[in-house]
This record gives structure tokens, sequence and C-alpha cells, in this order.
């Protein structure tokens, strides 16, 4: 793609009109449709200032960048590098922070980076494979063989999971693409399947799972890290699951 319909994209996806865009970004209306049409070329400022108001994902403002001739501006150092110490030290921290409650990072394709030990609350019982690096949370989870049979609402929580990917999918991922298809092929959604509605006291989609003889109830808040500039720390989430009922409270922490 040209670096215009790149632009056209992303202000698509965003739902913003020329004029919005323009307004926000303070560029004249004109000279945006020009860049769009490929008959003015953006200067790199330029790019990155309406990348900033289309709020496109750093690897994406690379591939922005680099369509219009320019060097790409963000680095994507491994995680495991000298540079980003001061990170992996800060997810460790809130890794361990919260026990006795599960947590896991997890990378733009749901791809296990790190976890915490009480995770293996949520893994007990699945297939040995599912857990082979690269481990794939969605994967884990939604698989017949992972913890699917013991997820006690599958229908809605799947739908949830399933729901959370699709509108990642406006990025155009590939990889995530090819990822959705194959979980939707999953056994859990056929027509006709009872999807839970979360009642009026409930303020979040729970995650209700068979742990031996009890049912756990949980809820989840996801963290990402703020303002980031590299790539690789930018795609991190932070993935913590919380009790949902003093009675799952309860047990994790006799645990």
């Amino acid at each position: 793609m040209t670096v215009g319909q790149l632009l056209r994209r992303w202000r698509q996806v965003r739902r913003l009109s020329q004029l919005e865009l323009a307004i926000q970004a303070e560029v004249s209306t004109r000279h945006l449709s020009f860049v769009e049409t490929g008959r003015a070329a953006p200067s790199r400022e330029m790019l990155l200032r309406l990348a900033d108001h289309l709020d496109v994902p750093l690897r994406d403002r690379n591939e922005l960048l680099l369509a219009a001739g320019y060097a790409p501006a963000y680095p994507a150092a491994p995680l495991d590098s000298p540079e980003l110490t001061a990170v992996r030290d800060a997810i460790r921290q809130i890794l361990a922070g919260h026990e006795p409650y599960p947590a896991v990072v997890v990378d733009r394709a749901w791809r296990l980076v790190d976890a915490n030990t009480s995770v293996a609350v949520l893994t007990e019982g699945v297939a040995p494979e599912l857990l082979a690096p690269p481990l794939n949370v969605m994967r884990l989870t939604l698989h017949p063989d992972g913890m699917a049979p013991r997820v006690a609402n599958l229908p809605q929580w799947r739908a949830h999971l399933l729901e959370r990917m699709r509108r990642q999918l406006l990025t155009g991922d590939d990889e995530l693409a090819a990822l959705y298809d194959e979980l939707r092929g999953y056994p859990g959604g056929e027509p006709g399947a009872d999807v839970e509605t979360p009642g009026p006291s409930s303020f979040a989609v729970p995650l209700r799972l068979r742990h031996r003889e009890r049912e756990l109830a949980f809820f989840s808040t996801t963290a990402t890290f703020g303002t980031p500039l590299d790539i690789t720390v930018a795609e991190l989430a932070i993935e913590s699951f919380f009790p949902a009922d003093d009675d799952t409270r309860k047990y994790l922490q006799s645990l």
C-alpha cells in the first residue's frame, strides 16, 4: 500500500472524516486529501502527527514512515535486552505482587511472555502440547484440550474473547486474523449455544472455571505501559485475574 492508502485505512478504522482529522491534526483538508490520493508527499513530522491523532500502533507508524520513504522512528528491542531491564523488573514485581491470584503477560498476538505461579490454577489439566512454547493464551483458553472443558460459562466467555479479538482485527493484522479464524472453529460456539447475559448487578463478564471440586469465579483487568516508545513494550499487556466472589478469594488464599 502507498502511504496515502495506509492513512486512509487508519482514518476509516477510527471512523473520522477528512475534515475531522484535519481539524484535530491542524492541517488543511485539501492537503490531507492530496496526501491520501498520492498527489502530495507528507513530511515526516506531518505523518507522525497524523498517526498520533489516529492512535496508530507504533509498529504501524513505522510502516507509514517506510511507505513514505522515511526511516522507522520506533525500535523493537528484545524483552531480554539490557535496554529493557527496567521493564522486566516492573513486570516481575507486578506479577509477584498479584499472588495468590493469576496474572499473565502477553504480546500483541496473545503469546505468553510471562506469568506468576498462581496461573497454574487456570492451566491445570490442559494438554501438555498447549503449554509448550510459544504458548498462545487464546488458544490455551478455547481449545477443546485446553481450559475450555472446565469453563462453566464457555459460550459467554468465548464470545467475550472473540469480540476482543475482532476489535483487534481492525488493524489488518494477518497473524491475528488467522488465529481468530482458528478459534472460531473450536467447539463452544455452535448455533443456539446459550450465551448467558450478565445480571444487573454484574460489572464485568466473569470467567467461571471448574477447579477440582469447586467452581471459581474471576474478573480480569488489562494494564499496558504508558507512553511507550519501543514497539516491544507498547505491545505488552498484563492481564490480571481477580476473585469475583468471596468463596474464590478464600480458596485461592488457602492455596
